[in-house]
C-alpha cells in the first residue's frame, strides 16, 4: 500500500508543486491550505507523514504541530521553512517535528527527507507489531515459552486471572511457579492490592503460624510487640503460599479455616479478623500422593486445587530453550554491559541435549556465567560449565593410544574415572536426571551418586 502524506501550506502554487512531486514518487497525497483545514482532515484520516508550513495566517504551524502530537504522539511531521529560517526549524524539531526542509526545495532533498521519515515510521510499526506478537504468542508477563505445553499453561492462566478462584501451581523446583503466581495476580482485578509471598518450607514450623496470622504482644516469650501476619498484610490482594506441601497438618487446618470462613485469629488472641485475599499455592510435591500417605489434609487439598496449573520441566519443552536463550541474553547483556549476539551451533546442541534437572533456574545460571565469560559476540562450548561440555562425549581409549606419560596406576585410574562418569551420565540421561531413579538403576545410594557427580563435576555450581 502506498504511503499517505498530508501537505499543509497556505501557498497554493507551492502546495501544487509539492503535491505533484510526491505523487510522482508514488505517494497518496492530501492537501490543506491552513491549520484548521489540516486538523479537520487529520482527525478523519491516518497519515504516515505530514509536511507542515510554519508561517501560515490564522493558526500557525507550531499550533498545528502541537495538536497533531496530542492526537498521535508518534506522528512524523516534516517542517517546511523559508531559506535562512533554520532557527525556527530547529525550534520545531525540539517540539517534536521529525525533520525539516527549506523553500525553495530541491527534489532530491525532498525525496531523502520523506524516505527517511517513512523508514522511521516502518520501523516503529514493525517494532510495535513484534512486541504485540511476542506478548500474545510467547509470554504472559515475564514467562517465556511457545511450546504446546506452555500454551496450555498460558490459556489456563488467562481463564483464572479475572476470578477469585484458588489456584494450585505444581511443578519441579526451578520451573517458575512464583512467576506464574505473580502473573496471575498482576493481571487480575486485584493487581493494585498487595501480593504477599511466604515460603512455607523456609520458615520453621514453630514460627510459621505467627508469620501467617500475626501475634499479639505477650502471646509467647519473645512476642514483645503486636505483629501483623502475612494474611492481614495481603488484605484485598493475593497471598502466595509457596511449598505448601511442607506445611504441618496443624497449620493446614488453620489455612482451611481461612479459606472456608475468610477469617482467622492472631496468635494469643480470640478476636476473629475478617480477610479478603486470594490464595495461590504452589508445591514441587505430589500432593495427591501426600494425601494418600496422610501427610496432607484431603479437605485442604480439594480446597486449594480448585484450578491446577501444572508447569512442565524444561526437559519436556526443550523447543523453548532457544527462545529462553534470547530472553536471558538480552537481560544479561544489559546487566553486564555485554554485546553477545549469538551462540554457536555446538553450544546450542549441548543446551538442547542436557536434561536440566534445575530447570529454568539452572539454565539462567548457566547463561549468566556464559555471557560473563564470553570474550567475543558468540557463546562457545568453552563458555559453558564443564559438565555440559563433556555431555555426550564417548570414552575413546585403547592400549595403543597410551603414550606412557603416566604410570600404569594413573592411566588405569583415569580410564576407570572416565568410564564411571560416562555410565553415570547415561543413567542420569535415561532417568531424565532423576537422581533417586538413577541411583536405583546404578544400584548405589543416592548420597553415593551425589558424591560421584560432585567428583566428576556433573553438578551445577552452588548445588
Amino acid at each position: 500500500m502506498s504511503a499517505r502524506i498530508l501537505v499543509v501550506d497556505d501557498d497554493q502554487s507551492f502546495r501544487f508543486l509539492l503535491e505533484e512531486a510526491l505523487r510522482k514518487e508514488g505517494y497518496v497525497v492530501s492537501t490543506a491550505a491552513n491549520g484548521e483545514e489540516a486538523l479537520a482532515i487529520y482527525e478523519k484520516e491516518l497519515f504516515e507523514v505530514v509536511t507542515l508550513d510554519i508561517k501560515m495566517p490564522g493558526m500557525d504551524g507550531f499550533e498545528v504541530l502541537s495538536r497533531m502530537k496530542k492526537i498521535n504522539p508518534r506522528q512524523l511531521i516534516v517542517i517546511i521553512t523559508a531559506y535562512g529560517a533554520q532557527k525556527i526549524a530547529i525550534e520545531a524539531v525540539k517540539k517534536g517535528a521529525y525533520d525539516y526542509f527549506t523553500k525553495p526545495f530541491e527534489i532530491d532533498a525532498l525525496r531523502l527527507v520523506i524516505r527517511r521519515a517513512l523508514e522511521c515510521h516502518r520501523l516503529h510499526s514493525e517494532n510495535k507489531e513484534l512486541r504485540e506478537e511476542l506478548q500474545k504468542k510467547y509470554s504472559f508477563g515475564e514467562i517465556i515459552g511457545n511450546s504446546g505445553r506452555m500454551m496450555e499453561v498460558f490459556e489456563m492462566m488467562r481463564k483464572v486471572t479475572d476470578t477469585d478462584v484458588t489456584v494450585l501451581i505444581q511443578g519441579e523446583s526451578g520451573t517458575g511457579k512464583e512467576l506464574i503466581a505473580k502473573a496471575i495476580h498482576f493481571n487480575s482485578t486485584r493487581k493494585d492490592a498487595p501480593f504477599i509471598k511466604i515460603n512455607c518450607a523456609a520458615i520453621p514450623e514453630g514460627i510459621l503460624e505467627s508469620e501467617l496470622f500475626g501475634h499479639e504482644k505477650g502471646a509467647f516469650t519473645d512476642a514483645q510487640f503486636k505483629k501483623i501476619g502475612r494474611f492481614e498484610a495481603a488484605q484485598g490482594g493475593s497471598i502466595f503460599l509457596d511449598e505448601i506441601g511442607d506445611m504441618s497438618l496443624a497449620t493446614q487446618a488453620k489455612i482451611l479455616r481461612v479459606i472456608q470462613e475468610k477469617e482467622f485469629e492472631r496468635v494469643g488472641s480470640t478476636k476473629p479478623i475478617s480477610v479478603d485475599v486470594r490464595i495461590i499455592a504452589a508445591t514441587n510435591k505430589n500432593l495427591f500422593r501426600c494425601v494418600k500417605e496422610g501427610e496432607f489434609r484431603e479437605d485442604l487439598y480439594y480446597r486449594i486445587n480448585v484450578v491446577s496449573i501444572n508447569l512442565p520441566p524444561l526437559r519436556e519443552r526443550r523447543e523453548d530453550i532457544p527462545l529462553l536463550f534470547e530472553h536471558f541474553m538480552h537481560r544479561f547483556n544489559k546487566e553486564f554491559k555485554k554485546e553477545i549476539r549469538h551462540i554457536s551451533l555446538e553450544a546450542m546442541e549441548l543446551l538442547m541435549k542436557y536434561a536440566w534437572p534445575g530447570n529454568i533456574r539452572e539454565l539462567e545460571n548457566v547463561l549468566q556465567r556464559a555471557i560473563v565469560l564470553a570474550e567475543k559476540d558468540t557463546i562457545a562450548n568453552g563458555d559453558l560449565p564443564f559438565y555440559l561440555q563433556c555431555l555426550g562425549q564417548e570414552t575413546k581409549f585403547s592400549a595403543e593410544s597410551s603414550d606412557f606419560s603416566q604410570s600404569l596406576r594413573e592411566t588405569v585410574k583415569g580410564i576407570v574415572d572416565d568410564v564411571e562418569k560416562q555410565i553415570i551420565l547415561k543413567a542420569l540421561n535415561k532417568t531424565n536426571w532423576n537422581r533417586t531413579e538413577a541411583a536405583r538403576l546404578l544400584k548405589i545410594s543416592r548420597k553415593s551418586l551425589f558424591n560421584k557427580m560432585k567428583r566428576c563435576r556433573l553438578i551445577s555450581e552452588g548445588e
